[in-house]
């Protein structure tokens, strides 16, 4: 338990940082999900709209350091790879 003001200031704002995080975290793995759940129903166009709308979501939590950059940029493109191979 904290014991010093400075100690208490800092689990709180651990406490809503991790909050944070968290909820960026579920929107991130959801978008890649439905991107995954597009490309394994085989419509190409429908799989790269949803990656379209997803990319901003995935950078979004990238800017805020939740994932790493390269990371999401990994994601992306193992998405967009997968995507052109349905061709």
């Amino acid at each position: 338990m904290a014991n010093t003001a400075q100690a208490r200031k800092r689990a709180r704002q651990s406490e809503t940082r991790r909050a944070q995080n968290a909820s960026l975290r579920s929107e991130f793995r959801t978008a890649i999900k439905r991107v995954r759940k597009a490309i394994a129903g085989g419509d190409k166009a429908a799989a790269q709209a949803a990656l379209d709308a997803s990319r901003s979501a995935i950078d979004s939590v990238a800017r805020k350091g939740t994932v790493h950059v390269n990371s999401a940029s990994r994601y992306k493109s193992r998405l967009q790879a997968a995507i052109k191979a349905l061709a």
